[in-house]
């Protein structure tokens, strides 16, 4: 937890439910242990949508098919939404949640390596969600940033590691250091790359928005 506990429960006290169905998904994936984007984290991401009116959405990391969803239903009738998924155990669940949802038209689930996924597409993508491995965000990134278009928002979750990030290396326990130096690096990438303007916030476990400049 990177913010304070109770202030997190006032405020997800006061937030609204999702629809029926995505509220059952949640229910049965938190119930298996799945991780699914936290409820600050879900009305964040409801905003940011809102506000960029996206057409083309691409997600690194679909899971069980939760976020997805969740987008679909914050994004304008024509949005086609692209989400990468490599877990073979999760990737059957995934598909019969759209399927549930009937949004098999408007959701199309990539198997495979985003690594190697990534490199097969042409985009552009004018929102990108990345809530995959953390440690492979920084190798996800010279890829993500070809496929984001001008103007277009990339969404990284989970940048902050539960505070993990904001220690020394020395602090952080041995089997964990490559994934903490790789979100350092990827963060301070994200801040210095002169064609990104990014925002760090420290909502649920870390968030990191970011724009692509436009060049004139």
């Amino acid at each position: 937890m990177i913010v304070d506990e109770r202030i997190v429960t006032f405020i997800n006290s006061l937030d609204t439910k999702n629809s029926e169905l995505l509220e059952k998904i949640e229910s049965e994936a938190r119930a298996a242990d799945v991780p699914i984007i936290r409820r600050e984290m879900q009305s964040f991401l409801k905003v940011l949508l809102m506000l960029k009116k996206p057409v083309q959405v691409l997600e690194v990391g679909t899971a069980v098919g939760f976020s997805a969803l969740l987008m679909s239903e914050n994004v304008p009738e024509e949005c086609r939404i692209t989400t990468i998924e490599n877990y073979e155990k999760r990737i059957p669940i995934a598909r019969e949640n759209f399927r549930r949802a009937e949004k098999e038209n408007q959701i199309t689930l990539l198997e495979g390596d985003a690594a190697e996924v990534l490199k097969t597409l042409d985009g552009p993508y004018d929102f990108i969600f990345m809530d995959a491995a953390k440690g492979q965000y920084i190798h996800y990134l010279p890829d993500v940033l070809r496929l984001l278009s001008p103007g277009g928002c990339l969404v990284s979750d989970n940048v902050m590691q539960d505070g993990d990030v904001i220690e020394s290396r020395f602090a952080v326990e041995r089997r964990d250091r490559t994934i903490h130096a790789r979100m350092r690096e990827y963060l301070y990438e994200l801040k210095h790359n002169d064609n990104l303007v990014t925002s760090i916030i420290p909502l649920g476990d870390g968030v990191a928005v970011s724009i692509k400049q436009e060049r004139i």
